[in-house]
């Protein structure tokens, strides 16, 4: 599933080449997403000209000018992807839906699961849920160790799945918290509520660590992820512990270890991480 280093880095891939453009036209081959293409798409964004793009968590957020006058919300779900292609370039399988630009270019979107979607924010209305109830932004000054550890006090939960909670710290996704806590020496079946603060102040900075390294090298190749320009991630080569389960751990040589926490496969090493 992509997360946000690799929505992060779809933005930064495909900003230059869309923001400033007017879409010309609209393609919608798929309107059956996880949630469906609004009906009156087409009508809305033609004519429009794309803003400044940004991200919140994994959603990636494309604003429109007049006579669009709203906000794209687009989410990449288990598969999904935006690639950069030209007039003349045949839509490939699973292709759903074409933003074509007046410069010739198109904003593509693939997804062979259909697990993501693109949805219209209409401007003036009140906050989408989806968005509204959404933690800080883990690379932005308002998450740190302080913020951890007051919403781990009394908390039975694993630290992993509260890592990952969203309404703690947004983008955490399964990846990257098992590396951030391998990082910071972290065992991710301990309670959050039984770490102290020295730690989680280690935890936040490490989660800072591994989420810019990731993003500077294009986010995790998975099997289905590709970036905007068509370039896959390439942080999974430096992966410590992430489905490395059997394999020895890169520090201390200790075979890592496998358990299932919040329904999620974790990877951890017994040796380094307590």
């Amino acid at each position: 599933m992509p997360e946000l280093p690799e929505v992060e880095t779809t933005r930064r891939g495909i900003a230059p080449h869309v923001e400033g453009r007017e879409i010309t036209e609209v393609i919608v081959r798929q309107a059956r997403l996880r949630v469906p293409v609004p009906a009156d798409l087409v009508d809305r964004l033609v004519g429009a000209r794309i803003r400044t793009l940004s991200r919140r968590a994994k959603y990636l957020l494309v604003p429109l000018s007049a006579p669009a006058g709203g906000t794209l919300l687009w989410h990449l779900g288990m598969s999904g992807s935006l690639r950069l292609a030209r007039l003349g370039e045949l839509p490939k399988k699973h292709d759903h839906v074409d933003l074509v630009l007046d410069d010739g270019g198109i904003l593509r979107y693939h997804d062979p699961r259909r697990f993501g979607f693109v949805d219209w924010l209409a401007e003036g209305r009140e906050p989408d849920p989806r968005l509204a109830r959404l933690g800080p932004e883990p690379l932005s000054d308002a998450f740190d160790g302080a913020r951890l550890y007051r919403l781990s006090r009394g908390r039975r939960l694993s630290v992993k799945p509260f890592l990952m909670d969203n309404a703690v710290v947004v983008g955490v996704g399964n990846i990257y918290a098992a590396e951030a806590l391998f990082l910071a020496g972290i065992d991710p079946r301990r309670a959050a509520g039984r770490i102290s603060r020295e730690r989680f102040d280690r935890l936040a900075a490490a989660v800072r660590e591994v989420l810019a390294a990731a993003i500077t090298q294009g986010g995790t190749t998975l099997r289905d992820f590709v970036g905007g320009t068509g370039e896959p991630g390439y942080f999974k080569q430096r992966l410590n512990v992430y489905g490395r389960d059997g394999q020895p751990c890169r520090r201390c040589g200790a075979e890592l270890r496998l358990v299932k926490l919040g329904q999620r496969a974790s990877v951890f090493c017994g040796q380094c991480q307590t």
